[in-house]
């Protein structure tokens, strides 16, 4: 006897870009989730080229990282324009604080692609710094997204 098995198929619709690379960065996020990968610049560029590299504007982010500098979270916490985005070091503070985090590595991408730092980017890189030494919690680096991204940590600039 031979029997007719009605199958129901679905059409997906394809992945935009973004989701595409939501998802990449959601994978590396697991992946990387419970282990020290972080301290690896080119794992941590990878993932934040897969957060920010989608945006059209300037976005700082900060990784907030455990004792083993193992990621407790990843927050995007300004949105700027085409070419700058405000930082203010109290709500930098408050994130630390709310996720007790012991270490950090703050990102941003830089729209047009060219991921050299800028003064602005050193000075508050130094700012916030600073601010977060009042309440021990260590700065590992500070990562421009572009199309070659740029590890404040590489060039001794953290």
């Amino acid at each position: 006897m031979h029997t007719k098995t009605n199958r129901v198929y679905t059409l997906q619709k394809p992945m935009t870009d973004h989701q595409v690379l939501e998802k990449a960065s959601e994978i590396l996020a697991t992946k990387y989730f419970r282990d020290s990968a972080f301290t690896n610049a080119q794992a941590t560029i990878d993932f934040l080229s897969y957060k920010l590299g989608k945006f059209d504007n300037e976005v700082f982010a900060i990784m907030l990282l455990d004792t083993q500098n193992q990621l407790l979270e990843y927050r995007e916490l300004f949105y700027g324009t085409v070419d700058s985005a405000s930082v203010y070091p109290r709500e930098v503070v408050k994130a630390v604080m709310a996720a007790n985090a012991s270490a950090v590595i703050f990102a941003h991408n830089h729209p047009s692609g060219i991921a050299e730092p800028s003064e602005a980017d050193k000075r508050i890189t130094v700012r916030l710094k600073q601010a977060l030494a009042l309440i021990d919690v260590r700065v590992l680096d500070h990562i421009v997204v572009g199309k070659n991204s740029v590890s404040f940590a590489e060039r001794g600039l953290i």
